[in-house]
């Protein structure tokens, strides 16, 4: 069914990538040459960073609609926690390597946007833990026809 809880939860990790778009992950004190010369670092800063996100929201939300193939639903949800654990992970690279380039009085102060897929990792591991009670149910009802 679609009402199920963990559709609620692929719902609030797909929000937790959406979020990326409004929120910045740092702010500079200087402009730098490639990520940031408006001195705000943002998810459209790099294509990696732009397709990471738009994959991992599609997936959560394309994940909801397959409640009738729970274990296609179970890798989905799996592919999107490892995507929201990336995400961070190449940004922290990203501004790591600009930083690298940068004088060294600058200071770089992170935003929410760093912090926001935590909320994905949190709802997408909440997501597979329920998909996986229901299959656990429904493999324990078969065995009693």
């Amino acid at each position: 069914m679609i009402q199920r809880i963990q559709s609620i939860f692929l719902f609030l990790a797909s929000l937790g990538f959406a979020g990326q778009f409004a929120t910045d992950f740092a702010i500079s004190s200087v402009p730098a040459p490639n990520l940031m010369l408006d001195q705000i670092y943002e998810v459209q800063d790099n294509i990696v960073l732009l397709s990471i996100t738009i994959l991992g929201g599609l997936l959560a939300l394309i994940a909801i609609f397959l409640y009738q193939n729970r274990p296609l639903q179970m890798k989905l949800s799996i592919f999107v926690l490892i995507l929201a654990i990336f995400l961070p992970l190449v940004a922290f690279l990203l501004i790591y390597n600009e930083g690298t380039a940068l004088a060294s009085g600058t200071i770089i102060t992170d935003q929410a946007g760093t912090y926001l897929p935590l909320v994905s990792i949190i709802f997408g591991f909440l997501a597979y833990n329920g998909i996986k009670k229901d299959e656990t149910l429904v493999k324990s009802m078969d065995r009693l026809r």
